[in-house]
């Protein structure tokens, strides 16, 4: 039986949201790991996350682990709908943006456009080994990412989730981004592979 992207982003949302505390925080020191054991993602520069809720993989042990010269970055929803990103460090001032998710209080000219990024972590709901990527459906980072569709990394997009949620073929649309890697509790793994 084929799911609609609608069905899927349901049953694999309420298959997150079940995890334990414990799965999601062995699952996030095992990305962590996992990324630090690649030797391009230790170049200097911005490093693009995100604030995990509704049973995302954190991100904080990727964010302590991060290389000398690399920035955490936080997304912000811009009041077009845009999305840019804002460097953040715990303690720095945060505000909940209009879906409740915290961001870093900063003013938007302080915030950096998705092309200034060395790499990006994006959160998914689904994923398949050739980089398609099932998002929310609000199609956020594909809009911010969208100039990655005809040219070449940098950023470089690596999809993060739990191993569950690949799946055997995704479909796509026009508008989706696809992503360079994919990072699980399993391991690191290139697209197309």
């Amino acid at each position: 039986m084929n799911l609609s992207r609608d069905d899927l982003r349901r049953d694999l949302r309420a298959r997150r949201t079940a995890l334990t505390p414990g799965i999601r925080l062995a699952a996030a020191d095992s990305v962590a790991r996992h990324l630090g054991e690649q030797p391009d993602l230790r170049e200097p520069g911005y490093v693009g996350g995100y604030w995990a809720v509704n049973g995302e993989l954190p991100l904080h042990a990727v964010q302590l682990r991060l290389a000398p010269g690399q920035v955490w970055c936080l997304p912000v929803v811009q009041a077009d709908g845009g999305l840019r990103f804002a460097p953040w460090r715990a303690g720095d001032p945060m505000q909940p943006n209009r879906y409740g998710i915290p961001e870093p209080l900063l003013a938007p000219e302080s915030t950096l456009a998705a092309d200034q990024l060395q790499w990006a972590l994006l959160p998914l709901l689904g994923f398949d080994r050739r980089g398609a990527r099932l998002g929310m459906g609000g199609g956020y980072y594909d809009r911010a990412f969208g100039f990655r569709r005809t040219a070449a990394a940098p950023p470089r997009l690596i999809g993060v989730g739990y191993g569950f949620q690949e799946l055997p073929g995704l479909a796509t649309q026009p508008w989706d981004v696809a992503l360079d890697a994919i990072a699980t509790e399993h391991g690191f793994v290139p697209a197309g592979r």
